[in-house]
């Protein structure tokens, strides 16, 4: 069941030393959705905006931008992602400021990637709801609200934002006219109002994404479960 779990998660690793990058990523890469690598934090925080992981993993040390400042960053993007740190150094004020940033996990090199492995299975299933799954190859991060096509970033505005957070949370995820009018705009909208908006997402995204229910509302279309 956890090996399942993993396969859905994408990872995003941040190291300098790139033979250690692809150790590590040649060690435990293959059990996840994907493994991502940056080089340094600056570099994280791009891989990260466009990738949403569901875990970052990183060393503090580092060119440009150290680890634990790319945490901080991080956790303004994303208050609850789950971030490893990898370092050498084994002193307390280091060990207390990856606590303040919120880090979850502190491992000392030379690390076994399989304590890692065996870490991140532990949390696998706190992690596993994070991340819809939609048709035509997008996603939405439930947590970050963001929308993703292939793993890229697809900018919503914020009534689009509302919208998919609307729908996903719906009981079979069917908004109705009247509760997209209220929940989006909390105003009397005309129905010309509302079909343009949705005409503008479906350019944005893809007609098959978002379904009309005829006399109903509107329906999310979500990948179907055989589909790679």
């Amino acid at each position: 069941m956890k090996n399942k779990i993993l396969k859905k998660l994408r990872v995003l690793f941040v190291e300098d030393e790139e033979n250690i990058a692809r150790l590590l990523k040649s060690a435990i890469g293959d059990s996840f959705y994907s493994f991502t690598l940056a080089s340094n934090g600056k570099e994280g925080i791009e891989k990260f905006l466009q990738i949403s992981p569901d875990i970052v993993i990183t060393d503090i040390n580092m060119p440009k931008m150290s680890g634990l400042d790319m945490a901080r960053e991080l956790k303004k993007i994303d208050k609850k992602i789950p971030i490893i740190i990898l370092s050498a150094f084994s002193e307390k004020e280091k060990l207390f400021e990856a606590i303040d940033v919120g880090v979850i996990k502190y491992f000392l090199k030379p690390y076994d990637p399989d304590e890692i492995l065996d870490y991140i299975s532990l949390i696998s299933s706190e992690l596993e709801d994070k991340l819809v799954e939609l048709s035509e190859g997008f996603s939405f991060n439930k947590t970050s609200k963001s929308l993703y096509k292939n793993s890229k970033f697809i900018a919503l505005s914020k009534n689009e934002v509302k919208f998919f957070t609307l729908i996903l949370n719906t009981k079979d995820n069917i908004l109705d006219d009247t509760a997209i009018k209220k929940d989006i705009w909390n105003e009397e909208v005309s129905d010309d109002r509302l079909r343009t908006f949705i005409k503008r997402l479906r350019v944005k995204t893809s007609k098959k994404l978002i379904i009309n229910l005829k006399g109903v509302g509107y329906k999310i279309s979500y990948r179907e479960k055989n589909s790679v």
